[in-house]
């Protein structure tokens, strides 16, 4: 196990494992334990009452975070020309269609959200084994297939994230940056977390939520009270 630096231990020092903090007191505390010399991310973690194997348990969704994620978000469009002057205008970093297939077929993935209009999945379908794995797929669900590419990009660039839960029934996200302030944080946290509520499964059994937690890039969990997240619902 590699050793706890002073930096860390000292931030750890601050979170007491015994309590679980509200959403206002976890935005504060964790400012404080940001150990990091760049601006770290800030994170939170969801433990899930889901089954991920059954389809009708699978959450995922999109949420836009009101203060933005502190993250420039590179945004390839794949679209034919007659929608590409729309991405460009839009604020797209990246626009065309079978040059760019090309440049993913050679390992090429400088970006962070792909979109896509409905007409050019059919060419997308042979990159499922590079992008999928990379959470890089367009998706109807995500809103990266849309023929509205204009919004689509637009709202990934004010801030719009993807969230899925993973096979092990957690959520992972990020919600902004150490150098937010504490209420920035909570207004985002809040949105997402409210989000997460609204997605729960009909077919969900059992208590729902079943952990909460919120970290910053290497520094030490701060667990936050269910009850704290619930009532958002």
């Amino acid at each position: 196990m590699a050793k706890q630096g002073k930096k860390y231990q000292a931030a750890k020092a601050l979170v007491n494992p015994e309590l679980e903090y509200t959403l206002e007191e976890a935005c504060d505390l964790v400012k404080k334990t940001s150990t990091t010399t760049f601006d770290a991310s800030v994170d939170i973690d969801i433990r899930l009452g889901v089954d991920p194997r059954h389809a009708d348990q699978m959450v995922r969704g999109t949420v836009s975070l009101p203060h933005g994620t502190g993250k420039e978000v590179r945004v390839l469009a794949l679209v034919n020309e007659a929608k590409q002057d729309e991405a460009k205008e839009a604020g797209a970093d990246h626009v065309g269609l079978d040059e760019y297939i090309a440049k993913i077929e050679d390992g090429w993935a400088d970006i962070d959200v792909i979109i896509a209009t409905p007409d050019v999945m059919g060419k997308l379908g042979k990159l499922g084994r590079f992008l999928g794995p990379r959470g890089l797929m367009p998706n109807p669900k995500s809103g990266t297939v849309t023929m509205d590419v204009a919004a689509a990009v637009k709202q990934v660039k004010a801030g719009q994230i993807d969230f899925r839960v993973d096979k092990t029934g957690i959520l992972h996200t990020a919600i902004g940056k150490a150098s937010f302030s504490a209420s920035d944080l909570k207004d985002n946290a809040e949105a997402f977390l409210q989000t997460v509520m609204r997605l729960k499964p009909a077919s969900a059994k059992g208590i729902y939520v079943k952990s909460v937690y919120m970290s910053t890039t290497m520094g030490p969990s701060i667990p936050i009270s269910r009850t704290a997240v619930t009532s958002l619902n």
